[in-house]
């Protein structure tokens, strides 16, 4: 048993991939540069997770029901109206109510700043490329580059 965790795929190596044109518009070589700095471990997750498979409660990487709690991230007040907002925004949006969906995605993005899940969404929802909107502070590269790229995905517990 473990508790939800990031997990990621591996870069695929494209073959004929070149380096972008000298004309590229300085964000998408920052977006680029960003994406690139993205700390992943897929080959350790993967081994991990195989050998969950394998060996069931044996394997080391699984967890006591105990172990699970105590790394389940508890849902205080906050995080929970977070949530609410953020479902009511969706709700909303999918509805056709833009303007009164983004108000919630504020609110959520207020409670819980740390939350991508909730920031990309709305992002996304407002721009596909997640760029700088007047409806949002901040964008994917601003806030990537605030944090740092290496601090994008948690590191995997093992």
């Amino acid at each position: 048993m473990r508790p939800a965790e990031p997990a990621w795929p591996k870069r695929q190596e494209r073959p004929g991939r070149r380096e972008p044109p000298p004309d590229a518009p300085p964000r998408v070589l920052e977006l680029i540069e960003a994406v690139s700095k993205i700390r992943i471990d897929p080959e350790g997750y993967v081994a991990a997770l195989r050998d969950w498979v394998e060996k069931g409660k044996e394997s080391r990487y699984a967890l006591s029901p105990e172990e699970v709690i105590e790394r389940s991230r508890p849902r205080g007040v906050e995080e929970a109206t977070a949530a609410a907002h953020f479902e009511l925004g969706q709700h909303l949006y999918r509805e056709g109510n833009t303007d009164l969906a983004v108000p919630h995605f504020r609110e959520a993005h207020r409670l819980e700043p740390d939350n991508w899940t909730y920031k990309r969404q709305a992002w996304s929802l407002a721009d596909p490329n997640q760029g700088p909107t007047d409806l949002y502070e901040g964008d994917w590269l601003k806030d990537v580059q605030k944090i740092g790229a290496e601090n994008y995905y948690p590191a995997l517990r093992m």
